[in-house]
């Protein structure tokens, strides 16, 4: 048997974390098998869909590195697909018009909830006579499709993840309706109809997705048997939680892939980490993995049942692992754009040499990538705010003159270098009479605003490069004089 698996998003958002996900180990078992990944756009929501969400879509995908090798399929040009499936259905009395009103509708299920019921469909259109439906069409009601569920079946398949699930037809709402009312006959599909009729075409093999989809399986399962086609085989995987273990949601924080993208996330780590939020990795594999590796590894019997937590701090630390490990010409490039956004002139001796030797300055501090814009600053800035600890130590005795001496030394140095820098300090060290931590410290909270930073010494021959060293070193003895 050939893997074919799919990916279907809804249009009617940005891509969500647990979309990815759910893309991610259907990326993953196709690539195990040697499958078909495939990627469907369900837009038969035609109001709420939107042409800007199906590109988020296609670009969050794009950018994960989950490549598809058929699509996008988009339902909105398949609906006379689905309009003969649903006449099929209806020539073989598995289907029928369904002429209850929405006040009907309302007051069986006010009657339900007095009676301490669950809402369902009581079916009372199921066997309506050709004169019965003239009636209703006289009074100019509209239809919905609805297919026939028999409350006394009981629907069992094993589940991948799961084992063992039942259902009985008595738990699914009544006779479920497949298709929207409409005065000229059949009218816009719905979900549970549509999904079926394209796996059902598309040959999908099996069907992974996430655990709050476990009701419509029920469904679909007798769609599947009412045409007459194979049953998929399915894995529901599970949710994604909050660390209060509540499903993960806006309240959260981020949940769309373009923000953890916006917030300085690496396609490789975050798909990394999304692989890991319901799998065990192999000990053999660790937990840092590109998604090849992950696909040699990957199988069901190690996704969890339990709801995934998710982890800023986990997340945070394996992005920092990739941004560590990174050549310092990729995460120069990668680092550029949030520069430019924060608004930094890359000009004035900034050139694409002196911007890798910051980054690699810099590198082995970031956890996100957003990070570099306030370890740069004081690299893009003319002047730089003095933080109140740096103040303390301006105060301090000694301070000002281990600056004024480094200004004077720097006056009769022509070539500048590290060791040129270690030499002046020594000098200011002994002619002060003072210790070095002083001198160390009074220059960083100059060169930066901080008692805290990067390494001082490439600090400062990164600024010696752009020529603000010296203007550094007289702004900070100006404001506390």
């Amino acid at each position: 048997m050939t893997v074919r698996v799919r990916i279907a998003p809804s249009p009617t958002g940005n891509l969500h974390i647990g979309t990815a996900r759910t893309a991610v180990f259907n990326w993953l078992f196709a690539r195990h098998h040697g499958g078909k990944f495939i990627l469907r756009i369900e837009d038969t929501d035609l109001e709420r869909s939107r042409p800007e969400y199906t590109e988020n879509i296609l670009t969050g995908f794009r950018w994960l590195g989950l490549n598809w090798d058929e699509g996008p399929f988009f339902q909105s040009q398949r609906l006379d697909i689905y309009k003969q499936a649903v006449e099929k259905l209806l020539a073989q009395g598995l289907a029928y018009r369904c002429y209850t009103t929405s006040a009907e509708l309302d007051a069986l299920r006010e009657a339900q909830k007095a009676r301490g019921e669950a809402p369902r469909y009581d079916n009372r259109h199921r066997h309506l006579t050709p004169e019965q439906e003239a009636a209703f069409q006289a009074q100019g009601r509209g239809c919905v499709i609805r297919f026939q569920i028999d409350d006394e079946r009981e629907i069992v398949w094993n589940d991948l993840v799961r084992g063992t699930m039942s259902w009985r037809g008595s738990d699914l709402g009544g006779d479920m309706v497949i298709a929207r009312a409409s005065e000229t006959g059949i009218g816009q599909p719905l979900y549970n109809f549509v999904v079926v009729v394209d796996d059902i075409d598309m040959e999908i093999s099996h069907v992974i997705r996430g655990e709050d989809h476990i009701a419509n399986t029920a469904k679909q399962i007798l769609l599947y048997e009412a045409m007459g086609a194979k049953i998929p085989q399915f894995a529901h995987t599970p949710l994604i939680l909050n660390m209060e273990g509540r499903k993960l949601s806006k309240r959260d924080g981020v949940t769309s892939i373009c923000d953890f993208q916006k917030m300085g996330f690496t396609a490789p780590a975050l798909v990394n980490y999304m692989t890991l939020l319901g799998w065990s990795s192999p000990e053999s594999t660790g937990e840092i993995f590109t998604l090849d590796t992950a696909a040699k590894e990957f199988s069901f019997e190690r996704v969890n049942k339990a709801g995934a937590k998710f982890d800023w701090a986990k997340l945070d630390w394996l992005n920092s692992q990739y941004l560590h490990t990174m050549p310092v010409d990729k995460l120069t490039d990668l680092i550029i754009p949030f520069w430019q956004e924060a608004g930094f002139r890359l000009d004035g001796g900034r050139e694409r040499s002196w911007l890798e030797q910051l980054v690699n300055l810099i590198s082995q501090s970031l956890s996100r990538l957003v990070d570099a814009v306030a370890m740069s600053q004081p690299f893009f800035t003319t002047t730089v705010e003095i933080t109140p600890e740096g103040r303390e130590q301006l105060e301090k005795e000694g301070s000002i003159p281990a600056l004024q001496g480094i200004i004077t030394a720097l006056e009769n140095q022509p070539q500048f270098s590290e060791t040129t820098a270690q030499e002046i300090i020594k000098q200011v060290v002994k002619e002060q009479k003072l210790k070095k931590g002083v001198v160390m410290r009074s220059l960083r909270v100059a060169l930066t605003g901080d008692v805290h930073g990067p390494d001082l010494i490439q600090s400062w021959l990164l600024l010696h490069q752009i020529s603000l060293d010296k203007p550094r070193l007289q702004q900070a003895i100006a404001a506390v004089s």
